[in-house]
């Protein structure tokens, strides 16, 4: 479904991604792992036309999107969620959703004035659907409450609903594991689990919690200082050892070269004594 060819985006001297290449198949819950610092948001950003890149290319479908801002995106069903969730928080969570599918009759001046029976046809279609996405995602019991009111994993469970609002073929999650306490985590997983099975949604997901990875991806792709370092199962990837080294830094084998070349000493028979 996306296809990113040799892709770079630079600021300044920075080369935040470094002639990246990944494919993600439809029908997957693709893994996007790696240290801080590697890349891996600039490269969700660059794809979801946050940032345009310096250089490279993204396809959709076999469509050339490269460059394509986020609005144009999101029209052709490729949405993302955020590692920071930006809720409208004066709204309620209902009032979330309802304003995510596009072009309704009520947001035109004429509409709302010569077709008000379109208007609140439409508003209570958005509405059933709506309440369907908060059944789903056990959120029924606060459709009423003020997002801004929300707990951490509830917004990141209202992000994900609002994905579920419009016809998305891909979904790009930004750490929905942080600041989520366990319980709601499973929740999510859960969710993006039945959304991939039930609905075909295909997800690419950024995170560092590798029991959810593990959980919920594959394959999983490793990127480190701009670039792809390993694609594979979560199992493959966690006992690769250019995995283990990128998240721990080359340190590791030169502390555990010293470690073996240090020379032994005896204890001291007044050590041993003691």
């Amino acid at each position: 479904m996306i296809r990113v060819t040799d892709l770079h985006k630079h600021f300044g001297g920075v080369h935040a991604v470094d002639g990246a290449s990944i494919e993600i198949r439809t029908g997957t819950i693709t893994g996007l792992i790696g240290p801080n610092g590697a890349g891996k948001t600039t490269l969700f950003n660059v794809i979801a036309g946050a940032f345009p890149p310096t250089s490279g290319k993204v396809e959709l479908d076999g469509e050339d999107i490269t460059g394509l801002a986020a609005h144009e995106l999101f029209g052709k069903g490729l949405l993302r969620t955020f590692q920071i969730a930006h809720e409208f928080s004066s709204l309620t969570v209902r009032d979330n959703l309802m304003m995510v599918p596009p072009a309704q009759p009520g947001e035109s001046l004429i509409g709302a004035w010569f077709k008000p029976a379109e208007v609140k046809r439409k508003e209570n279609e958005i509405r059933e659907k709506a309440d369907e996405v908060l059944a789903f995602l056990n959120l029924t019991h606060i459709a009423d409450e003020r997002a801004g009111n929300l707990s951490g994993g509830q917004k990141k469970l209202l992000e994900l609903g609002r994905t579920m609002m419009v016809d998305a073929k891909i979904v790009f999650l930004d750490e929905v594991g942080a600041g989520v306490n366990r319980t709601l985590l499973n929740t999510i997983g859960d969710a993006v689990i039945r959304l991939n099975k039930e609905r075909g949604y295909t997800f690419c997901v950024i995170e560092h919690d590798m029991a959810f990875i593990s959980r919920l991806c594959d394959p999983v792709i490793v990127m480190a200082e701009g670039k792809v370092l390993v694609e594979g199962t979560a199992q493959e990837v966690r006992s690769d050892e250019r995995v283990i080294e990128a998240y721990l830094g080359a340190g590791r084998k030169q502390a555990a070269k010293h470690e073996d070349e240090a020379p032994r000493t005896k204890p001291s028979s007044e050590g041993a004594a003691s």
